[in-house]
């Protein structure tokens, strides 16, 4: 296979079912040589399965690629440590980190358990890091070595993290901190050749039958925009050597729609050259919000 990821060692994890197979099959598709990961857990991280991982990497061998499975858990150190290694000594190198994994305990904050926290934060926010930082050592290495990387990390945040959405604490607390995590990792790794990016996709998952995206029909012949796979082609290219000027950004993507998340920023202010009274501040920060944009909504508007 031929295309803009020719040759190049992709890691996908959660890549056995939903938006995360739809990035091992384009990758595929685009040359890519892909290690996917998924532990064949339920939504709720309970279980594991061989067959999620296996079956997607015998459908890309099936299509003439090449792909091997993985089933370790992304937030255990040494599971994340064995993806990398899998990677470089299974095909000779590794060029783009996926973090896809990902599982949903909602419960409202009044009645979160810490377990459910717990499990939420691990998978997505610890499974994010453990898998990078691994990674990213690997990349600093050759980069010791004086060899070159081309090397990216995509990871995947989401709007319920960009911009809230009720019942989901755990779930946009962890999202908001891979957006951040990002931005962060794109500075400090930009020296080794390594960019860093995010999306937040919205798509018919698992985890958004229950916000209503399982009830949607769609006729046959018409454009499904929300069908997983329409995510893939926006992390494909990021993975690409096309994207090597683009770095710690996040990108909302849905469809056919891109549109870049522009975060956190000053807005309006008020400055004195003493301290503050409290008393005084009555008049002053309600206007300030006044003047400020309104949070945004769960869609970004």
């Amino acid at each position: 296979m031929s295309g803009i990821c020719e040759g190049r060692v992709v890691i996908v994890t959660g890549g056995g079912r939903g938006i995360g197979r739809g990035h091992c099959l384009e990758f595929a598709r685009q040359g890519a040589k892909v290690v996917v990961n998924d532990l064949g857990g339920a939504v709720d991280g309970s279980g594991n399965a061989a067959g999620p991982a296996e079956d997607v990497a015998q459908e890309i061998r099936d299509t003439g690629g090449e792909a091997v499975a993985n089933g370790d858990s992304v937030s255990n150190w040494e599971g994340a440590q064995r993806l990398v290694n899998q990677a470089v000594e299974t095909f000779g190198g590794l060029d783009v980190l996926v973090n896809n994994a990902g599982i949903l305990r909602d419960r409202m904050l009044v009645n979160m358990s810490d377990a459910e926290w717990d499990a939420v934060i691990d998978v997505h926010l610890r499974g994010t890091f453990a898998t990078s930082r691994w990674a990213a050592t690997y990349w600093r290495q050759r980069s010791k070595e004086g060899k070159e990387n081309d090397a990216r990390i995509i990871n995947t945040s989401s709007a319920s993290g960009l911009f809230g959405n009720p019942g989901q604490t755990n779930y946009g607390a962890a999202k908001a901190g891979i957006a951040a995590f990002t931005i962060i990792a794109a500075k400090e790794l930009e020296r080794y050749g390594v960019t860093a990016n995010a999306i937040a996709p919205g798509a018919r998952t698992r985890m958004t039958e229950n916000l209503g995206y399982g009830a949607i029909e769609v006729k046959e012949g018409e454009f499904d925009s929300f069908s997983p796979e329409n995510v893939a082609p926006t992390v494909v290219w990021l993975g690409s050597s096309e994207s090597k000027a683009i770095t710690g950004r996040v990108f909302n993507v849905s469809g056919g729609n891109i549109s870049v998340a522009e975060g956190w920023k000053v807005g309006p202010a008020a400055t004195k050259d003493d301290r503050w009274d409290a008393a005084e501040l009555g008049k002053i920060i309600p206007d300030l919000v006044e003047r400020a944009a309104p949070p945004a909504s769960l869609f970004g508007g």
